[in-house]
């Protein structure tokens, strides 16, 4: 990693860095024209090729550095300055928020960087936005505030749902230390009896999670079993001995088939308590004995 162009303290002031980029301007050879269909400006760190800016020292350190815009076309450009992200691009302060380049020009802005007394060690990237003529880049800049190494990863929020004829597995990952990581996860899924429905090896996710970031993430799982249910492990794992491990269970039901099947069971109870009302003989008259055997006499002695 490229060395910081200059580390300095508490107590440089800007205005005078502002009097630096009035006579930083350079004027480029014709060679340098601007080429069709080329971006109509360029910028990056000045000096000697710097991909980005690398910075790094402990709390309370005020770095400075400078960034060249260059002009190769014919007209004037105007580019707009702003520091970006929560570390490194809160603490940037520009010598001006907009440069007026001349044609076939560069010009060299310079900023600092203020490291709060009490920030964290770890890494605290950032960038340097410039914007304007319909061109936009970024020229980040990675911070190290030095001190000891923390890398701590958790998986959150796990959830299964059902997604067509699949399901989905979302996620969050968070970086909880304060060095910048790169995630590796691996899936597991185990049915109501325990047999394996899903096993994915460990592998490299595509984000890079600076401290204290935040990221969403969904899992796809195609021929997810229609009628179980499973219980889900993700494991993050990164370098530096994080890891991670979080669990979530969801049935799953083909509710299609439940209730066709609930119906026929339905419709054939209903048929055999009609069959059976159906078969039932009609009450008949009782023959037995009258229940009051001295009235029925007096009624047969008057009919006498």
């Amino acid at each position: 990693m490229q060395p910081p162009r200059s580390v300095r303290h508490a107590g440089r002031r800007l205005a005078a860095a502002a009097v630096v980029l009035l006579c930083a301007a350079a004027v480029l050879p014709p060679s340098a024209a601007v080429a069709d269909g080329g971006p109509p400006w360029k910028a990056a760190p000045s000096g000697d090729g710097r991909p980005y800016f690398y910075l790094e020292g402990v709390a309370g350190t005020v770095f400075e550095d400078t960034l060249a815009l260059t002009n190769p076309g014919s007209k004037p450009r105007t580019v707009g300055l702003r520091g970006s992200g929560e570390g490194a691009g809160a603490w940037i302060v520009l010598a001006t928020p907009e440069v007026k380049i001349p044609p076939r020009t560069r010009a060299e802005v310079p900023f600092t960087v203020t490291v709060p007394p009490g920030a964290a060690p770890g890494d605290h990237p950032g960038a340097i936005v410039a914007s304007g003529a319909g061109h936009e880049t970024d020229v980040r800049v990675h911070l190290r505030v030095s001190g000891p190494k923390l890398a701590a990863l958790t998986v959150e929020d796990v959830t299964v749902r059902s997604h067509g004829d699949g399901a989905v597995i979302e996620y969050a990952l968070v970086n909880r230390g304060n060095t910048t990581l790169t995630p590796r996860l691996a899936v597991r899924a185990e049915g109501l009896v325990g047999s394996e429905l899903l096993h994915r090896a460990p592998r490299t996710l595509p984000e890079r999670l600076a401290p204290g970031e935040r990221v969403e993430r969904t899992e796809p799982w195609p021929g997810a079993p229609a009628l179980d249910s499973v219980t889900v492990r993700l494991t993050a794992t990164a370098a530096g001995g994080a890891h991670g491990e979080a669990t979530a269970s969801a049935p799953f039901v083909a509710w299609g088939t439940v209730t066709g099947t609930a119906l026929l069971v339905l419709a054939a109870g209903a048929g055999s308590v009609w069959r059976v009302r159906r078969r039932r003989p009609p009450p008949t008259t009782p023959t037995g004995p009258p229940t009051n055997p001295e009235r029925h006499l007096a009624q047969a002695g008057a009919t006498t």
